[in-house]
């Protein structure tokens, strides 16, 4: 697989270039030339498919000014760099800016293919890593719902793409509302157990009895095998596992010492515990826990996530107007501030609420967010938090929606969207850079 990579040549002797080029191409490269590093900077992007080979000493741009152009585009882009006689210092130091490696002329070809071989592997797993982050954060079904740009959203879908690719257990834990079972089903999706049964039990809505027999056995009425038989090589998701019984506690802690190191059935423990004076570590005996939290998540709540939080109300409302068959609700500035300030105790759960209520209030013709947020909250809790955010951030969230919202309604009219928010057209595409937005995802 790595052999299929693509290998960019780059040096001004044209000898040089070729003798490499040839015996890379008998090693099974698929390899292109450059004279130029000019030329090659115009094929080479932050997803080039493969590694650079390049002299150090050429005309022009040299192969030092050409690795810091190709390290502020990919980092971690492989190049290997070649240098003359007494240019040793030189390669060194092209090693500390970020090169791969360095042969000195004359080089050995079998250490030039060993060289190509091991980047190429590197290379290849750093982009298979990417697209499963693009699919992680763009992917079909459960992880679409994972939306948010926010420094810990950013932050969560890198936890679960490395903790979904480990193989030990994981404990998630955060507050109600917050997708705790929809995170426990992505770190499943994005695994190698991915094609495995996900089994998801419910500690709490079971009795001691019945709770013992269908995770442990024996098989139930109609042949059903116990859980942790049924999840064998894939994972088993214990939700509420605060509940689980202490006699339970000790069976499930044989079962994970029985399966010895890899785990064959991986379980993810799920902890809804609410109480203030008492954690998941508390419900559950010491050892267990240690077994369980030895990779954790905590999932942010909805009131820390700034813009996340129209950025969320935007495509849900948007969803249930299409549901209804009607227009999603506008909002004003005064409403994007009400909406970034409430509590949400509910968090997602609660503004998903929030949102078909919106929907449903804007077909009557009724009706305003406040309103929905107030009868959302206790009488006695606020419906604003007592910290406010930066007049900037409230502004910038607002704007990042409206031109969001301009873009979705005319689909992607780039001309429709200057037009109605009165934008020049520089204007509009700094600012869509700015909020990461892309026209293409309107179309």
């Amino acid at each position: 697989m790595a052999q299929s990579m693509k290998i960019a040549i780059v040096d001004d002797e044209q000898d040089m270039r070729q003798s490499i080029s040839q015996w890379l191409a008998l090693s099974g490269f698929d390899t292109t030339t450059f004279a130029r590093a000019e030329d090659a900077l115009k094929e080479i992007g932050p997803d080039f498919p493969g590694v650079v080979v390049t002299d150090i000493k050429m005309p022009g741009m040299d192969g030092m000014a050409f690795l810091k152009r190709l390290m502020g585009q990919d980092s971690s882009l492989p190049v290997i760099m070649i240098t003359g006689h007494g240019d040793v210092p030189m390669a060194v130091e092209a090693m500390r800016i970020g090169a791969f490696d360095f042969l000195e002329k004359p080089f050995n070809p079998d250490r030039m293919t060993d060289l190509a071989k091991r980047a190429t592997r590197t290379r290849r797993l750093t982009l298979d890593n990417r697209a499963l982050r693009r699919e992680l954060a763009n992917g079909p079904g459960m992880v679409q719902k994972l939306i948010g740009s926010s420094p810990m959203m950013e932050r969560l879908r890198d936890d679960i793409l490395d903790l979904g690719q480990a193989d030990g257990h994981v404990l998630i834990d955060g507050e109600t509302g917050t997708g705790k079972t929809l995170v426990a089903h992505a770190l499943h999706a994005v695994g190698p157990r991915a094609a495995r049964k996900f089994v998801q039990i419910a500690c709490a809505a079971h009795a001691p009895e019945a709770l013992a027999a269908r995770l442990f056995g024996p098989p139930q009425e109609g042949g059903a095998l116990p859980a942790v038989e049924e999840a064998r090589g894939g994972t088993l998701c214990l939700e509420d596992i605060e509940a689980l019984p202490a006699s339970l506690q000790a069976r499930l802690l044989t079962f994970l010492n029985e399966q010895g190191s890899p785990a064959e059935t991986r379980i993810i423990a799920v902890s809804n515990l609410q109480e203030q004076d008492r954690t998941v570590e508390d419900a559950l005996r010491p050892d267990l826990f240690y077994r369980l939290a030895a990779m954790r998540i905590t999932l942010p709540p909805l009131r820390v996530r700034g813009e996340d939080i129209l950025a969320l109300f935007t495509r849900l409302s948007d969803q249930f107007a299409e549901e209804y068959g009607c227009d999603a609700p506008d909002v004003t500035a005064q409403e994007a501030a009400q909406l970034m300030q409430a509590p949400w105790p509910g968090n997602v759960r609660q503004l998903i609420n929030v949102a078909e209520r919106a929907v449903l209030q804007n077909r009557r013709g009724s009706g305003t967010i406040a309103s929905l947020l107030m009868a959302d909250n206790e009488a006695t809790r606020p419906v604003m938090t007592t910290e406010g955010k930066p007049l900037k951030e409230y502004v910038e969230a607002f704007e990042r929606m409206l031109i969001d919202n301009t873009m979705r309604r005319h689909k992607g009219s780039i001309a429709a969207v200057m037009e109605e928010l009165c934008l020049p057209r520089r204007t509009l595409n700094e600012k869509m850079a700015k909020y990461g937005l892309s026209r293409s995802d309107y179309l």
